[in-house]
């Protein structure tokens, strides 16, 4: 199983900040570098520039959302993200994407979230061509598309996408590379998440899914406190109902249950029992309360790599 952290400077920090965070991952002999697409800076732009500044690690949008792009847009932006990537010579993009949820697509963005699943389906009907320098000349419900994208000194990023359903799962195994989740524990991913996904891609005549998975984690001796402050840290995720079924699904009552948390003991038993499920990649969103839990939790991580 590889791993990889994610940032945290990417919507309240700078663009510095940023490239010292994937600094970190890398002295820390991370595989990957996540960063998420919230209001803050843009990912791929982001990412672009950390590929300039640091090599030898693979950098991964988790994720960026489709609705307010448009596949041939996407498609170009994350080929021009990978040719700044791929000028060192080394590890390229992953590029993860997303529909984001029906509260920011339509009251945010003023746009339909009528048919999410035909909406994944038609996007990666366009988007996986495009990315592969082929032409696309597609007339589906929601896209009408024709036309190519070229862009000198790309290659093809792996697709990653945020499925958590068993429709958007079943797409998501049949056109892209695999997925990346958050807020989906490890019961659920055993039971639904990554059977559904393999099935899908076997159906399809692709490779094995990739499986991303993120999880706040910290090291503490200090359990209950870690599980009360990750409630509180990422409370917004209990609001928006695709986490709120994976979560119940779990059996989990918001993010605090879902956190990796204990000693360094118990976190390694924790992050090794996703490996032995199918996790193919692990994005550890550290949320240490103090110096001695980040040096604590980068400890382990380090020992895991």
């Amino acid at each position: 199983m590889r791993l990889g952290t994610m940032s945290n400077a990417i919507n309240g920090g700078t663009i510095d900040d940023v490239v010292a965070e994937a600094q970190a991952a890398v002295e820390l002999g991370a595989h990957t570098f996540w960063s998420s697409q919230i209001f803050g800076h843009d990912a791929l732009t982001v990412l672009a520039i950390v590929g300039r500044e640091v090599p030898g690690i693979e950098l991964g949008t988790a994720v960026v959302p489709t609705y307010p792009r448009h596949p041939m847009m996407l498609a170009q932006q994350a080929l021009s993200t990978q040719a700044a990537i791929n000028s060192r010579g080394d590890a390229g993009l992953c590029l993860g994407i997303g529909l984001s949820h029906q509260v920011v697509v339509e009251s945010m963005w003023g746009l339909s979230y009528s048919k999410p699943v035909r909406h994944l389906k038609e996007y990666l009907s366009i988007l996986m061509p495009l990315l592969e320098g082929k032409p696309v000349k597609f007339d589906g419900e929601d896209y009408r598309v024709q036309g190519a994208v070229s862009v000198a000194g790309s290659s093809r990023p792996s697709v990653l996408v945020a499925a958590l359903g068993p429709q958007m799962l079943r797409v998501t195994g049949a056109l892209a590379d695999g997925t990346a989740t958050w807020c989906v524990g490890p019961k659920t991913l055993a039971e639904l998440t990554i059977p559904t996904l393999r099935q899908a891609a076997a159906d399809a005549g692709r490779p094995d899914p990739r499986v991303a998975v993120a999880l706040p984690v910290c090291v503490t001796d200090d359990v209950a406190g870690a599980r009360a402050r990750a409630a509180q840290v990422f409370a917004v995720y209990d609001t928006l109902p695709s986490y709120k079924t994976m979560m119940n699904r779990e059996g989990v009552d918001g993010p605090g249950g879902l956190a990796i948390v204990g000693t360094e003991a118990e976190v390694r038993d924790q992050i090794a029992e996703l490996s032995s499920i199918g996790v193919t990649d692990f994005n550890a969103g550290v949320f240490a309360s103090n110096p001695e839990e980040l040096a604590r939790t980068n400890s382990v991580l380090r020992q895991l790599v």
